[in-house]
């Protein structure tokens, strides 16, 4: 059995790093903020793939690398697999986690509602927004070292869901 880190510490850790970020580092360049998350994100997916690859043979296509994301991969960091995964086939590929555990605690009214009108660009939903640069960089940092390089976003519309959209780049 390997090491495990306690699902409250790493809840912990990343909630700090985002606060840190968003208020202490970058407080007036929420972008730069969102770079540094996801280029953290990058290098922790990087280290996990090649940990969880190692005694495992090279995928021999995308589709192949995306599937160990959704399952091995996805099961090593919340215990559990995505919910759905889509593709159009042509390198695009959109995975569901329906109780994204990051995502799982907070409240949907404090995205777009505020003095009773909608504002998706409020400060709630740009803030929930940040706690996605981190797995997203999760994510390319470990496709990129199975040699799938990708762009990586995310969709947190319907909280706790969160879809990440996978663009493989040619």
């Amino acid at each position: 059995m390997g090491r495990e880190v306690s699902k409250s510490c790493m809840d912990g850790l990343v909630t700090e790093m985002v606060s840190s970020y968003c208020t202490r580092f970058y407080s007036n360049k929420p972008e730069l903020a969102a770079r540094r998350i996801e280029a953290i994100g990058y290098q922790v997916g990087h280290q996990l793939s090649e940990r969880y690859t190692i005694e495992r043979p090279r995928f021999t296509d995308h589709l192949e690398a995306i599937k160990f994301i959704c399952k091995d991969f996805w099961t090593e960091l919340f215990k559990k697999q995505i919910d759905n995964l889509k593709t159009n086939h042509r390198g695009t590929f959109v995975l569901q986690d329906n109780k994204f555990p990051w995502l799982s605690r907070m409240s949907g009214d404090d995205l777009s509602v505020e003095n009773g009108m909608e504002d998706p660009e409020s400060k709630g939903a740009q803030a929930m927004s940040m706690y996605c640069y981190f797995p997203c960089g999760i994510i390319r940092g470990a496709l990129s070292n199975l040699g799938i390089p990708c762009a990586v976003s995310a969709d947190i519309s319907s909280l706790p869901a969160c879809s990440f959209v996978i663009s493989v780049k040619a």
